[in-house]
Parts: C-alpha cells; structure tokens; sequence
C-alpha cells in the first residue's frame, strides 16, 4: 500500500531527529571544522544523498541546531522572569540539568555546540541571535539571584558573579562529561548550589518568602 502523508511525515522527522543527534554528537567531540557532512550521515545511518536531501550544507544544519539551542535559552529567560520563588527556580533548573547529565550525554554535548558556536568567527545571524540569548540569560539570572537576595534566599554576593560562576559550574560538568564518559560522577544538588544557597540559609525563612 502507498505511504500516507502522515506517514511520510513520520518518516522525515525521524529522519532529521537522527541527523540532528548525529550531528550535535560529532560537533561536540570533533568540532565543526573537523566533522564532515559524511561522517554526520555515517553517524545518522543514512545516505549521503539522503542527508543533502535534508540539508544543504553542514553551516545549514549547524545554524539550525544554533536556533534550536536559542529557542532554549529563551524559555530559560522567560522561566527566570516569572512570579516564582528564586530558590526554587535555581533549584528546579539545576535539577532538570544534573538529571539530564546523567541520563545521557546529549545535553552536556549540546552546551559543548553552544560553547563553540560563541568563538566561531564571522558568525551567521543565528549564531548572534544565540550569544545575545546566552548574554540575556545571564543578566536575568542575576537580576534572579538579587531577588532571591532580597528575600533571603541567596549568599549576600555580587550577583553577576555568582550567574557567572553558576553557568560555568554547569558548562564545566558538560566538559567532564563528554571526556570522562563513564567514569563522569553526577555532582548533587546540594554541591552544584552550595555556594549560592549554602546552609547558612534559613530554610524557615525560605518557606515564609514563598508564603508571601
């Protein structure tokens, strides 16, 4: 019987669910200038021809991964600006991060494409888009972290440092993650955030700002 449009449909996505897999693995272990458009087919078990059915060029599925990483960075923003308690949107977040750590590498291999999409010179617009994100979701992390501050929430330090530092942490446990593979040890909670909530943060007072 001749395929349905729906099942076509099926077809492609899963078809560009495993370029999209292939390619983010190889960018983040080689990089992009070493990784070839046949090296992200024989990595996506597919065609050569199947593959530039799909994609053009290797900057074409390269920026199409930038603007998916974007889309990420701006949900992150928005989450960051919304009415919740800061503690518990730090906490939530890095949770969300630390279990997808450990769940697999293809989140800590996606922030290594975000790492080296921002030192590619001459970028395309959606690699600039992607930086501004990267730049906005730092800024709203320590407006985040003043807030949870002023609620005693957080450890009375500059709060840009404290973002930076934060991001750094998690691109760090990225690096390790995809060099030491199996031998990576997912770090708590706790450990990730000590240095922003710490235990000298009454954990009353918390409960009482999240009251309010």
């Amino acid at each position: 019987m001749p395929r349905t449009k729906e099942q076509y449909e099926a077809m492609r996505t899963a078809t560009i669910n495993k370029i999209h897999s292939a390619a983010i693995k190889l960018f983040a272990k080689k990089g992009f200038t070493a990784t070839s458009v046949h090296d992200i087919a024989e990595g996506a078990g597919i065609s050569i021809g199947l593959m530039y059915r799909h994609y053009k060029t290797k900057e074409d599925l390269f920026n199409e991964l930038v603007s998916y990483a974007a889309t990420g960075l701006e949900k992150i923003v928005e989450k960051f600006q919304s009415d919740e308690s800061p503690v518990e949107l730090i906490r939530q977040f890095t949770l969300e991060i630390l279990n997808d750590f450990e769940k697999d590498d293809a989140f800590a291999e996606l922030l290594m494409l975000m790492n080296q999409s921002s030192m590619i010179e001459d970028p395309s617009p959606q690699i600039q888009y992607l930086n501004e994100q990267s730049e906005a979701m730092l800024n709203q992390t320590a407006r985040l972290i003043e807030k949870g501050q002023n609620l005693g929430q957080f450890k009375q330090e500059n709060a840009s440092e404290m973002a930076f530092y934060y991001f750094a942490s998690l691109q760090g446990l990225a690096m390790i993650k995809i060099t030491m593979r199996k031998r990576y040890i997912t770090p708590s909670l706790k450990i990730v955030t000590e240095f922003l909530i710490g235990d000298n943060i009454s954990s009353n007072s918390i409960c009482c700002q999240q009251q309010l």
